[in-house]
């Protein structure tokens, strides 16, 4: 029988890992796998999405989604981590109000960017954080990322407020630090708040699994006949079981027998398969 699946939509709280965050999920989930579609460092909040069951399957996919987030920007000085759990490695002259919303449009669209040294990132088979708290130099390799919006929300002299749109793999520490310079500054986050992965919000927290899942756009309503069941149990949809399919184009559906949900199909080079029990 295909593993159970879930979708869960967690606020994640200030202080916590995000791999602490689980252990409640995990609890109640007990041998069942249990994942999330993207990490959020110890010092921020907001949402995480996290899988039970067969929904780990579609890790990789809601892992790219884009993201949105709050964040705080302290000017002034930069720490190792770029977040206020590090030490300060270099100071500089506050930005001028003028002069930080002069670089913001630059930031916009497609780019490359260096990652934290303190992240998860592997360099040369090792995690970059490891290797910085033991002190050895690291080359951070750049990586493409889009930021698709990015405003300034307030700014005091000090700290300034944003809230961006960005792809997956971008670093908004990261993002904090390169602006924090061309505004002729330097700077760390002291605040992030993640309000969207993708078509998700802390709002849609309520609905359930498959409204979640329907709300991605990437499934289609597939009927299946119901006399093929026995075959569709063990895994196995031949074309003859497929009654309709409200978009052939989609690569996922959700299944049904006699209008209930079933399950969630995968369409792979013109073939059915099912992927999770409902």
């Amino acid at each position: 029988m295909a593993d159970s699946f879930s979708i869960l939509l967690m606020d994640k709280k200030c202080g916590v890992t995000s791999f602490e965050s689980l252990y409640p999920v995990k609890r109640e989930n007990r041998g069942k796998k249990v994942g999330h579609a993207g990490t959020l460092d110890k010092f921020a909040s907001g949402l995480m999405v996290v899988l039970v069951g067969g929904a780990t399957k579609l890790t990789p996919l809601f892992s790219s989604f884009d993201k949105e987030y709050i964040a705080s920007i302290h000017f002034g000085a930069e720490t190792d981590t770029l977040d206020p759990e590090g030490s300060v490695i270099a100071t500089a002259p506050l930005p001028s109000e003028e002069s930080l919303k002069s670089v913001l449009p630059g930031f916009l669209g497609r780019q490359m960017q260096t990652p934290p040294v303190y992240s998860a990132i592997h360099v040369d088979g090792k995690r970059a954080y490891k290797e910085a708290r033991k002190g050895n130099d690291i080359e951070m390799p750049e990586r493409e990322i889009n930021i698709e919006s990015l405003e300034l929300l307030s700014f005091d002299g000090e700290n300034a407020v944003i809230r961006t749109s960005v792809s997956k793999g971008t670093y908004i520490r990261s993002l904090a630090r390169d602006i924090a310079l061309r505004a002729g500054s330097r700077g760390y986050l002291t605040e992030l708040r993640r309000l969207r992965v993708g078509p998700w919000s802390l709002s849609d927290s309520s609905l359930s699994s498959l409204e979640l899942l329907k709300k991605t756009g990437i499934v289609s309503d597939v009927s299946l006949r119901l006399s093929e069941k026995k075959l569709v149990d063990n895994g196995t949809i031949r074309r003859s079981a497929i009654l309709s399919d409200s978009n052939p184009d989609l690569p996922f559906s959700i299944l049904y027998f006699d209008d209930s949900p079933y399950g969630v199909g995968e369409k792979r080079d013109g073939r059915f398969s099912v992927l999770s029990r409902l």
